[in-house]
């Protein structure tokens, strides 16, 4: 564990829980001033709820327009064409009611409203760039003057991070576009919203949260800070989503998983980083099309296991955290995914031994990959994890 190290907390000006989303969002909105407003909202739930609506009424005559466009991973041309429209309606704020893909855009479209990008292909401009500590941060650009207050229905958590994932449709690459002013300026947790998000959606996204605590935790730079609120975010985790698992109605659980993926966010927020089961996900996502949430679901414990030899102490602390002291971490885990019904090998998604090569190849150039806390030298270890992904199921069946 890292004994010293350095915090930097966010440009984040609030969180508020447990209340209702509309008049939260109202209220917020007036704190910053806003006088137009972009709503970009997950079409599923502007088109098929009364929540969009509602949550325009409450903003009254400061709500602009509406964006509902926004594609699974973010594509850049979605990122482009929210920016148009909220140049078209002069928006000082954009408010977000959805998943990590809208959330994500929004903190690109910041970007590319701050420094006129009006292209998919300019977005490259806004790529980051290493700095002398050899840690990546924003290339020099304009700071978003225009913020964001988000509503998650998904427990992915990006919302409590400076860092945009976008898809380079070109390359079908997802890029990570860093700037400390673009993660929300509020956050809304309001329970009730995410009872129209999909059963699987928000199981998934949940070990996608999950993923957040493990990593940090089993990082080889991991610290007491973010030890202390990824633990606990852990315990809120699991005894959360199976509750929501057994009652869907449970309102309490689905605040309590809300409250674990916010402060499952500590561990990247102050500087850790997260491993392998990241950095190929992001691949899994970007180029094959799978959920983050179900990247977590099949990748997380067979990285677990592959670690084991370098983290076994810190493996043993997730173990006790979801309930089980000392029983393997990555059983333990595999079991829990199980018992919510989420796939739990790479077979169930479709990727087979033949698309090997092209994960491994593109996992390298991840951010996450390099810093595993078992060294990852080349893609032929990371072929080794994807063996035990794909195998996990068929040896657990046995």
């Amino acid at each position: 564990m890292t004994r010293s190290g350095r915090v930097v907390f966010s440009e984040m000006d609030e969180v508020i829980f447990g209340m209702p989303a509309a008049a939260s969002v109202a209220d917020a909105a007036r704190r910053a001033g806003a006088e137009r407003v972009l709503l970009m909202v997950s079409g599923t739930l502007h088109r098929q709820t009364g929540e969009i609506a509602q949550i325009r009424a409450a903003l009254g005559h400061t709500c602009a327009a509406v964006f509902d466009r926004v594609p699974p991973h973010t594509p850049r041309g979605a990122v482009i064409e929210a920016a148009a429209m909220a140049r078209e309606a002069d928006a000082d704020l954009i408010v977000t009611i959805g998943g990590g893909s809208v959330t994500d855009a929004a903190k690109a479209v910041q970007l590319c409203l701050a420094n006129d990008i009006r292209s998919a292909d300019a977005m490259d401009a806004l790529r980051p760039v290493k700095g002398p500590d050899g840690a990546f941060g924003p290339p020099p650009c304009n700071a978003p003057s225009v913020r964001q207050i988000a509503v998650p229905t998904t427990l992915s958590a990006g919302e409590f991070s400076a860092i945009a994932g976008v898809t380079d449709e070109r390359m079908r690459v997802k890029e990570l576009f860093r700037h400390p002013r673009i993660i929300p300026r509020a956050v809304i947790l309001d329970p009730a919203i995410t009872v129209h998000t999909p059963e699987w959606l928000f199981l998934s996204t949940g070990i996608r949260a999950v993923d957040h605590c493990v990593e940090g935790i089993c990082s080889a730079e991991a610290h007491p800070y973010a030890d202390a609120q990824a633990l606990r975010g852990l315990a809120l985790l699991v005894s959360g989503l199976a509750g929501v698992k057994q009652d869907p109605s449970d309102l309490q659980a689905r605040l309590d998983c809300q409250i674990g993926a916010w402060l499952s966010m500590a561990p990247l927020a102050s500087g850790v980083p997260m491993g392998a089961s990241h950095g190929i996900g992001y691949v899994l996502g970007a180029a094959f099309g799978i959920p983050h949430g179900h990247t977590s679901c099949i990748m997380l414990p067979a990285v677990m296991r592959w670690n084991k030899e370098v983290n076994a102490e810190r493996q043993a602390l997730v173990a006790a955290a979801m309930g089980f002291p000392g029983e393997d971490a990555a059983d333990v885990l595999d079991a829990f995914i199980g018992g919510l019904g989420m796939p739990r090998s790479l077979s169930a998604v479709n990727i087979g031994p033949e698309h090997f090569d092209r994960i491994a190849g593109q996992a390298m150039g991840t951010p996450w990959v390099p810093r595993n806390p078992r060294l990852i030298a080349g893609p032929e270890q990371v072929r080794d994890i994807l063996q035990i992904a794909a195998n996990r199921l068929h040896r657990l069946q046995a």
